[in-house]
């Protein structure tokens, strides 16, 4: 198996195609950078149907902007992500 060039072009690649498949919605990449342990952490904005809105019943096309933080090996593989809330310590 070819190993994937570590480049920040292929982590930005890597994070939008992750969440655009898990989360099913458009992502817009907000900032990529370099681990210490020669990784890469990512900031993705995604706009998603307001889960407040559903529960009141209404039909609206309102949207919740969310940031979701993913973090990738030096190997381009996902080891953590989730909304940068959820994500912060």
């Amino acid at each position: 198996m070819e190993k994937k060039k570590m480049t920040i072009v292929t982590a930005k690649e890597t994070i939008k195609e992750f969440l655009e498949e898990h989360i099913g919605s458009a992502a817009q990449l907000l900032k990529v950078k370099k681990t210490e342990e020669g990784g890469w952490i990512g900031e993705a904005e995604i706009y998603e149907d307001s889960s407040f809105i559903k529960s009141l019943g209404l039909k609206t096309n309102v949207l919740d902007r969310n940031i979701y933080i993913v973090e990738l090996t030096e190997d381009m593989e996902v080891i953590s992500y989730g909304r940068k809330e959820d994500h912060e310590e």
